[in-house]
């Protein structure tokens, strides 16, 4: 069975239900695929094989549907997810072996759906990071340049399904983390709208920032596994009680007359001329496509960062207290006291990079400063999201670049974690406000793909999508391949 691993969803859902294929026969192509190619990219932390193919002879048994599009289709889960039966780390010692016993909601849905996880996807620990080194485990590399970075936190996400080891991903994003990995690798990754998906299962890094998104190889793929996961959950205090609706509705290449938005400060210092002439250019070809381009401002974006960081920390300070060796998570054995079981626990547990946020967020909320930090960030927060409500006002998206830069060397930033915060200065906005953002692939720089990313209203992912795809079909980057995918770069 030779290539399935290069086609689109849609391709694999046609030859499931034609019966050219079997649920079996692609589920086995896939664990090939990785084996295959894991030596490369190392973007697996866990391969759950056994239950896999169980998965898939169940479904042969049942059938695939014409209008179970998603049926007997491999996804890989970024392992904050938690999967009961699979090992579920977020690439921390602190969880090395847990073992759960529930299924996330967002898991759930992909078993109503017939899909077939396939395994867990490396990460930064805790989704704390912006380029997959932080993990405990392994380092992913980049499916391009295996001497670069993938991107993070969902970088082991981007980097599978970049290298063909799976047609689609799961990811999180709290600051970026879906868009940026996805532009790194050059891929479709979306961030949907705070509260569209439910976050009862994941492992909470900063819980008024989460979010669980897919990332494909294309506009549609990336929109039929939307569809799959969206909905109103009882047990997410923060779910949505809105309509899904149905998210390749809009995708027919027709933008005529839609509004979009390039704020100035998107395209300022610190962003790469290569990266800001492919935003200009695709700002040409929307208009070619008949939508209107104009250049807005979003003046409180370059707080984000800061703001941020504040939040993020404090939050994060809070939800990794339980794991302490006594109710949850890695226990030492180095103690002679109750006190040495939590300091040496979360001392040995927990990598350089969580405690160091850790321990921002415990000052940051502390008494005598919370004021002057975590309340002034909330402030603040409001103020970016007022700027977005005043743009979108006027415009049907926002358009800008997903990262300043292209991928970067393996081991070049990772001493320098303010150059890494910085990484994420374009998405980050994005997270403060809840508002659904979508990295595509928009051209390359040195042979490293450029993210375009488009940001939209509350809950209306569907514009995202119908200007993406129009965007897609009249570009060609999304045809380019890195070598392990068959590509001459």
């Amino acid at each position: 069975m030779t290539k399935l691993y290069d086609k689109s969803l849609e391709e694999l859902h046609s030859l499931l239900v034609s019966k050219e294929i079997t649920a079996t026969d692609l589920t086995q192509a896939t664990l090939d695929r990785i084996k295959e190619t894991e030596s490369q990219v190392d973007s697996f932390i866990t391969i759950s094989e056994e239950k896999a193919l169980e998965l898939a002879k169940a479904i042969d048994l049942k059938g695939v549907s014409e209008e179970a599009i998603l049926a007997g289709i491999p996804i890989g889960i970024k392992d904050n997810i938690v999967t009961r039966d699979i090992l579920t780390t977020a690439a921390s010692k602190m969880l090395y072996n847990f073992d759960p016993i529930y299924d996330a909601t967002v898991m759930d849905k992909v078993y109503q759906a017939d899909m077939i996880p396939v395994g867990k996807l490396n990460m930064d620990e805790f989704a704390m990071g912006g380029s997959s080194e932080t993990s405990y485990f392994k380092k992913t590399k980049n499916a391009w340049d295996h001497t670069k970075v993938p991107g993070g936190s969902s970088g082991g996400s981007a980097a599978a399904v970049a290298s063909g080891q799976v047609p689609v991903a799961l990811g999180t994003d709290t600051g970026g983390s879906i868009r940026q990995p996805a532009s790194f690798n050059g891929i479709v990754g979306m961030k949907p709208t705070y509260g569209r998906v439910s976050r009862f299962g994941l492992i909470a890094f900063a819980s008024s920032l989460d979010q669980i998104g897919p990332l494909t190889r294309n506009v549609k793929d990336n929109a039929l596994a939307l569809n799959a996961i969206s909905g109103y959950d009882p047990k997410d205090g923060t779910s949505a009680g809105v309509s899904v609706p149905d998210f390749t509705a809009g995708l027919t290449g027709d933008i005529k007359g839609m509004k979009i938005a390039l704020p100035k400060e998107y395209l300022g210092e610190g962003v790469d001329a290569d990266v800001k002439a492919a935003i200009l250019k695709a700002a040409d070809t929307f208009r070619e496509l008949g939508a209107t381009v104009e250049e807005v401002s979003l003046p409180h974006s370059k707080y984000g960062v800061a703001v941020y960081y504040i939040i993020a920390s404090s939050e994060a300070s809070s939800n990794l207290q339980r794991f302490d060796g006594i109710r949850y998570g890695y226990r030492s054995e180095n103690v002679n006291s109750l006190d040495d079981v939590y300091v040496n626990s979360r001392s040995e547990g927990f990598g350089t990079e969580v405690k160091r946020r850790i321990m921002l967020g415990t000052f940051s909320l502390s008494a005598g400063y919370y004021d002057a930090y975590f309340k002034k960030a909330g402030q603040v927060r409001t103020l970016i999201k007022q700027d977005f409500d005043k743009v979108f006002a006027d415009y049907d998206l926002i358009m800008g670049p997903s990262s300043p830069n292209v991928a970067y060397g393996i081991g070049e930033n990772i001493n320098d974690p303010i150059k890494m915060y910085m990484s994420d200065i374009l998405t980050i906005p994005v997270n403060l406000a809840g508002l659904p953002g979508m990295s595509l692939p928009a051209g390359f720089s040195e042979g490293l793909p450029i993210g375009l990313q488009l940001i939209g209203k509350h809950f209306d992912e569907n514009t995202m999508y119908k200007a993406a795809y129009a965007f897609e079909q009249a570009t060609d980057f999304h045809t380019k391949k890195p070598v392990i995918l068959g590509g001459n770069s």
